[in-house]
């Protein structure tokens, strides 16, 4: 086993990464020792890690090394090489930035020695500056590297932890919103809590007393070789004379840190009105919509803009204007939904929600795909139309309406009697059932309400009992006694979707609905059998011991040499005269156990198979309620889990019970009602699917249906080329009941049938057409006919496998059917690929001869940001309104109390919630979350979604709102756009490039559209607003605002300028719609239109931008301005290298050629105003360049010479580049020592020598660099 010595100082940073690195690696982690290394291990510093336990073992010292081969043993490093380059990156960042200036922050407060006075001076300023970067590199990230924990957030977050605790004030911490956000995101991941307990974070930056020895800080900021050496416990040996010095001159520097404070009190209060208190950032507030508008009348768009976007103000107002001006109606803009319409039909329906249901982010995923999909084809001008509708969910209404009944009234539906449960379930669907239909129009849906179905309708029931019995008198649906799985609570076979699989390890005790004490499962019984006529016996294992009491014989392997002298034996019942026959049969596996099986064919799916093949009795032992029946006593009407004990002892008091262990098991739990799912024989209705599942197989092999992503295609074929027969009857009252009637014939000429005989069943749309055919059937008048109506309804997913056509009024001619069947898309979760999809293509072919859909889009699974399905359990289930409208860590532990859990259940839904919204839930909106929704969903299986994104999200809505509002306010009162967006010949360079991206951002729209790539739709739109147009186009821009009133020409550019601002806020805002509907609107309504008197009303009918108009995409203009782009952050760097925040400097660029100087003629006032210089001077290669300069490499075309001569303190500069090269030396000198050793390349990890090699390489590089620097400044001095 491993071990790690780490520093025992609760501050040690270094020591706490490899602690975290260690936490995040459980199959591998190692034991922790707080000592130092022993010194035969050559290790100089904690921590070290020690691969194995004897002699000669690997040892890998300092931090880096220790916490990387952690990190990687638990995927902490990277899930691929561009991934481990990115923490390895993160990991340098955190050394070689943070650590240095988070120490030269701290120490001081905590009265350290041996941090650089001149560092000290301008720390607080660097170190914000250093965070300032990790800010923006967050904005659109919860976590550093991938979408989950990484060694880089371990490294980056244990580098900031002392000035998180001890050094940022609240208001440095509202400046950093990103950092904080994701600080607070790792410290409260379960493995950082561990390590680090609960951190409480700084209210004021005062001197603090170290929580013990400080002197293993000291020297892990000095990052020397024996930085814990130095590391003792407070209850150390007596201090020598150099440790008391020592801390005499802590006491000194302590002093006069104090001294200076008070100074600076003192200055404060002498003079309060000298310098002007910085304003603090202004958090986003929420502004309400307050203009009285009627629903349905248009928002008022007169009165100015609020200072800040504030989704309450926003969404306000604009859903009941859209849907009252009919704008998601098919029929909007034309005189008739027949008439041809060149651009073509859009058709999708709804996979329709259950009734009962309320929106969960699995809703809110799917509804933001199909309505930016819908918005999209309808701003296309097709004939568009997004169907809405609900699922009337036969179990799950059933279970709420009984409940509710039994609460209120204290009477089960049996007490009701079934025609009045069933007005009591209508009554219940009329006062709560349109509530997801507020939710959805919450989200911005564009359904068309006035074709809004319930599968429980009128029209829709008609559609479902014409199936039925067209299917039923082709024979396609029959009448057989199977195994099915059964729910004793509910009284009704359960669909396999509503069986949830529970994954057991081993013995587990489960509660189970009607059973006080919880029931044992995940062990194996061994019994067994007696030979008849001999004294041998066969030992059989079984997980459900009470079953035996149903078995009709053993079974073990044709090739099973132990047993092929039992041939034509049998086995004795130990409980009743029963022989049961020793069967051979492939499916047994020899190696499992001892070979033999005991087979039980009316109680498992394999055990029937093999008593079909081997023509064996069907003894069902369990009746509807889970009571024993056709069993000897004492076992006869016992309940079917005290049985379990019952047998079980009863074997033991035989002597024929031989071992009980711990198994691995799956237990199959009926999701409504968390009963034990049990396989019963039952006469049902099912469907035969063997042909009508190769015709769907054939659709998609042949490439008449299309399914996307195409990694589904295998889970199609298997599902439908292995496709078995779909039991259709469900036990309940609520539903569409069976159009089927069981026949009695009062004729001695006709036998009485069984209720398993189809040929005794007959369906009929009345009870008078039934009559009618069964009189035919059986040959005798219609008065000698009884009938009886199956009391059982329709399995849900029959109804839904219809909905694409049933909801235009099929099997009616209807010109909505003519029109929008088939539909164009099926749009939903891969989840339900076989259970509604398969279904509706196989039902869509067999009853209308064509495919319901061209085509069948699936989106992934919606995850916590910790990749776990969602769970009330876990306390990671969000409501989607929650993030609309943000909620706190109070209201989310109320909903729990809500909930079905049970108290230990909800004390750890608790935590979770806690550990990943210790703030709660912010306000994020309905276009963020939307954005966020669309961005997320790649086409992978999962979705790990983090609502800290969302609310980077919705600062891109600030950013965008503020861009738009600057924009307008450039644009001026009477600006009037030109007819159409085209080029007039007179742009200037930076108007090319913004042009050209736009042109770039409209392909890359369109092509993300019509292929469901929705993150490059996100990444397209934010990177043209943000990246593009607002840290780029607008600022270049301003001087020529600026300058618009000197001279003519002046005013022709700006002139020009505003007529392509226009353009890239008009069309920007089309891009945006789809996705983020109420923001699009509300700004789009603030623009002047180009030509008012024809322009849509609304951006949502308002044309989709489209390639072949703006057709200006320019890759040499691009290229160029990424060469300017390129310079311009060179000279930021440098700026930032040596602190020029506000003083601009003269650039001089050496070029290589005559072309590059040209180039940077061309584009010098854009790179002049984007870098903040004082003036930018192009050189050729042989002209010298002034000294006194800083040097920085923009590319192989440039050099960027920044004059610093005169604005910088060149003896401090100097002075700290010496003391970092003394440091790479070190490192250098350190690093070499340790690969030349002999035994290095056998005893060191092929990994650790790699990051050996890279750092050495990297400490090259960087010692380079600062010996050029050095001899810059020493130019100057």
């Amino acid at each position: 086993m491993a071990s790690l010595y780490v520093s025992p100082h609760p501050d040690d940073f270094r020591s706490l990464l490899a602690l975290l690195a260690a936490e995040f690696c459980p199959s591998s982690r190692p034991r922790t020792i707080t000592e130092d290394p022993p010194a035969s291990l050559n290790a100089r510093s904690r921590p070290t890690l020690v691969l194995g336990s004897g002699e000669g073992d690997s040892v890998l010292s300092g931090t880096s090394a220790v916490a990387w081969y952690l990190a990687s043993q638990g995927k902490g490093a990277g899930v691929d090489a561009k991934q481990q380059s990115q923490v390895w990156q993160w990991l340098s960042f955190a050394d070689n930035e943070l650590t240095p200036v988070s120490c030269a922050v701290v120490f001081p407060l905590m009265g350290m020695m041996g941090v650089d006075k001149k560092l000290q001076q301008s720390s607080r300023a660097e170190l914000l500056r250093v965070l300032k970067v990790l800010d923006q590199a967050l904005e659109p990230r919860t976590f550093l590297v991938g979408e989950s924990v990484t060694l880089a957030d371990m490294a980056v977050a244990t580098a900031v932890l002392l000035p998180f605790r001890y050094a940022l004030e609240p208001p440095d911490r509202k400046v950093l919103t990103n950092v904080t956000r994701w600080f607070t995101t790792c410290i409260n991941q379960p493995q950082f809590l561990k390590v680090l307990g609960k951190i409480s974070l700084c209210e004021k930056m005062v001197p603090v007393t170290p929580r013990t020895n400080a002197a293993a800080n000291a020297n892990a900021a000095n990052a020397s070789p024996a930085a814990d050496d130095a590391s003792a416990t407070a209850n150390g040996p007596p201090k020598t004379e150099a440790q008391l010095k020592k801390e005499a001159k802590k006491r000194e520097k302590m002093e006069k840190f104090q001294q200076k404070k008070e100074m600076e009190e003192k200055k404060k209060k002498q003079a309060p009105t000298e310098k002007k208190a910085k304003p603090e950032k202004k958090e986003l507030g929420v502004i309400t919509y307050d203009v009285p508008t009627p629903p349905g009348e248009k928002k008022d768009v007169v009165s100015p803009l609020p200072d800040s976007y504030s989704p309450q103000y926003v969404e306000a107002a604009w859903y009941s204007w859209w849907e009252k001006q009919g704008f998601f109606k098919p029929e909007y803009g034309r005189k008739s939904i027949s008439e041809p319409n060149p651009r073509g039909v859009f058709m999708m329906c709804i996979p329709p929600p259950n009734v009962t249901g309320s929106l969960h982010l699995g809703h809110a995923l799917t509804n933001a795909i199909q309505d930016c999909l819908t918005r999209w084809h309808r701003m296309r001008g097709e004939t568009t139309l997004w169907n809405p509708g609900c699922d009337h969910a036969g179990i799950a209404t059933q279970v709420v309406v009984e409940k509710k009944l039994m609460r209120e009234r204290g009477m089960s539906r049996h007490d009701l009697g079934r025609e009045n449960f069933i007005q009591e379930v209508w009554k219940w669907k009329n006062e709560k059932g349109d509530r997801i239909y507020h939710q959805l129009k919450k989200l911005g849906s564009s359904l068309d309400w006035d074709r809004a179905c319930f599968t429980m309708d009128t029209k829709l029931s008609y559609a479902v009992q014409e199936a039925f019995i067209r299917m039923h008198e082709e024979g396609v649906i029959y009448r057989s006694k199977r195994l099915v799985n059964w729910s004793c609570t509910l009284n009704s076979a359960i669909s396999d979707i509503e069986v949830d699989k529970k994954e057991l390890t081993g013995r587990t005790l489960l509660p189970v609905p009607g059973y006080k004490e919880k029931v044992e499962f995940g062990v194996l019984v061994s019994f067994a059998y007696k030979i008849d006529g001999s004294d041998e016996e066969v030992i059989v294992a079984t997980t459900r011991i009470e079953t035996m009491l149903g078995d009709s014989a053993v079974a073990v392997h044709p090739d099973d040499t132990r047993y092929q002298h039992l041939r034509g034996k049998t086995v004795l019942h130990p409980f009743c005269d029963r022989k049961m026959p020793i069967v051979f049969d492939d499916f047994v596996d020899m190696s499992f156990g001892t070979g033999a099986v005991k087979i039980t064919p009316a109680h498992d799916h394999n055990d029937y198979d093999v008593g079909e093949r081997h023509n064996l009795a069907f003894i069902n032992i369990l009746d509807e309620n889970g009571l024993l029946i056709n069993v000897p006593p004492p076992f006869l009407g016992m309940k079917r889990f005290e049985a379990r004990k019952a047998v079980l002892q009863a074997l033991k008091d035989r002597g024929q019970f031989k071992e009980v262990k711990d198994n691995p098991m799956v237990v199959p739990v009926c999701s409504r009602s968390k009963d034990i799912v049990e396989p019963l024989l039952k006469p049902q209705w099912y469907v035969n699917c063997a042909d009508m599942g190769k015709q769907a197989a054939d659709a998609v092999r042949e490439g008449r249906l299309k399914i996307i992503p195409d990694h589904h295609l295998k889970t199609w074929f298997n599902w439908m080329d292995n496709i078995r027969d779909w039991c259709i009857s469900r036990q309940l009252w609520w539903g569409h009941r069976i159009p089927a009637y069981f026949v009695t014939v009062n004729d001695p000429s006709a036998k009485p049938g069984e209720d398993m005989d189809g040929h005794y069943w007959v369906s009929g749309r009345t009870e008078e057409e039934a009559r009618e055919k069964a009189a035919k059937r059986f040959n005798v008048s219609a008065d000698k006919i009884a009938l009886r109506q199956d009391e059982d309804v329709l399995d849900t997913w029959f109804s839904s496998g219809i909905f694409p056509f049933s909801i235009f009024g099929w099997p009616n001619e209807t010109q909505d059917l003519n029109v929008f069947y088939p539909g164009t898309l099926l749009e939903t979760g891969h989840d339900i690929l076989f259970f509604w999809v398969a279904r509706m293509v196989m039902m869509g072919l067999k009853l209308t001869g064509k495919l319901p859909f061209k085509e069948v889009y699936l989106h992934a699974v919606v995850r916590d940001a910790h990749g776990r399905k969602m769970s009330k359990s876990l306390g990671n289930v969000i409501d989607p309104l929650d993030v609309i409208t943000g909620i706190s860590l109070e209201g989310l532990h109320a909903q729990l109390k809500d909930s079905n859990l049970d108290p230990l259940e909800v004390e750890k839904a608790k935590q979770g919630q806690k550990s990943d919204y210790p703030s709660g839930i912010p306000e994020c909106g309905t276009d963020a979350l939307r954005f966020a929704l669309c961005a997320y969903s790649s086409q992978g299986r999962d979705i790990n979604l983090d609502v800290n994104r969302i609310l980077g999200y919705r600062h891109f809505c600030n950013k965008l709102w503020n861009a738009v509002k600057f924009a307008m306010k450039t644009l001026g009162d009477n600006f009037v756009p030109s007819e159409k967006a085209q080029l007039c010949g007179e742009e200037s360079v930076t108007d090319r490039w913004i042009l050209s991206r736009l042109s770039a951002a409209v392909g890359l729209c369109g092509a993300g559209f019509q292929a469901y790539d929705f993150p490059t739709i996100t990444t397209a739109i934010y990177n043209f607003w943000l990246y593009e147009l607002c840290d780029v186009y607008l600022e270049s821009v301003k001087p020529v605002f600026s300058k618009a009133e000197e001279d003519g020409a002046s005013q022709r550019q700006a002139l020009v300028c505003r007529q392509t601002l226009y353009t890239c806020l008009e069309v920007g805002l089309r891009l945006l719609a789809p996705i983020m509907p109420f923001v699009g609107e509300e700004l789009f309504q603030r623009l002047p239109r180009r030509r008012p008197q024809d322009n849509p009303p609304s951006i949502s009918v308002t044309p989709y931008p489209e390639t072949d108009e703006f057709c200006w995409h320019s890759e040499e203009v691009d290229r160029q301005m990424e060469f300017v782009m390129t310079v311009v952050k060179t000279i930021r760097s440098l700026r930032a290298d040596y602190n020029l925040t506000k003083t601009r400097a003269d650039c001089y660029l050496q070029c290589i050629d005559s072309e590059t100087v040209s180039l940077v003629d061309k584009y010098s006032l854009q790179i002049q105003t984007l870098s903040y210089s004082q003036a930018i001077i192009p050189l050729t290669a042989n002209q010298p360049v002034p000294e006194g300069c800083a040097v920085a490499i923009a590319s192989d075309r440039c050099t960027v010479n920044l004059m610093l001569k005169g604005l910088i303190d060149v003896e401090k500069e100097v002075a700290k580049l010496m003391t970092k090269k003394g440091d790479l030396e070190k490192q250098m000198e350190k690093l070499t020592e340790k690969m030349a050793k002999s035994d290095y390349k056998e005893k060191v990890p092929v990994k650790v020598q790699e990051l050996d090699a890279e750092k050495l390489r990297q400490s090259q590089i960087e010692l380079e660099k600062v010996k050029e620097a050095t001899d810059n400044f020493k130019k100057m001095m």
